[in-house]
């Protein structure tokens, strides 16, 4: 196994990432599905609205790359790369002003609240002191000898 700046394998922490992470993975790759999810039903219900159809198909697309990228993103960190945590965590505090947004202006209490408990919960999983010390490679278990 190479570990070599420009190998396949440098990007690892280990085999196996911690339970947080892991965790982490999970909700990103649901807030994923949901954008993906989303997406879809934009382009099905693109006859009742008043936008144009290329609009709303513009709107779906951007909401399915989001969805494909934060589930490349939780794949990532299920597989204990160390590169996802940066933009899972930058998604995360990207989607803090949505959830308040959802619950103050819009009054749409529950699915600001669901919002809310999903980001700050896998935003303190990622900041979590076991998310850090195998983001920082400082556990003792996974340092390799020469």
């Amino acid at each position: 196994m190479s570990t070599r700046p420009g190998s396949a394998n440098s990007d690892t922490r280990g085999s196996r990432p911690p339970s947080a992470v892991r965790a982490a993975a999970a909700l990103v790759g649901l807030q994923g599905l949901v954008g993906a999810g989303f997406a879809g039903y934009l382009v099905l219900n693109s006859g009742a609205g008043a936008q144009g159809m290329a609009a709303i198909l513009g709107e779906g697309g951007i909401f399915l790359l989001l969805g494909v990228a934060l589930l490349a993103v939780a794949g990532g960190l299920f597989r204990g790369r160390f590169w996802a945590r940066t933009p899972a965590i930058v998604v995360q505090l990207l989607l803090l002003p949505v959830a308040y947004s959802l619950l103050v202006p819009s009054s749409q209490i529950l699915v600001g609240a669901i919002t809310a408990v999903v980001v700050l919960a896998t935003l303190l999983l990622l900041l979590s002191p076991p998310a850090r010390t195998w983001a920082l490679d400082l556990d003792d278990s996974r340092r390799r000898s020469g």
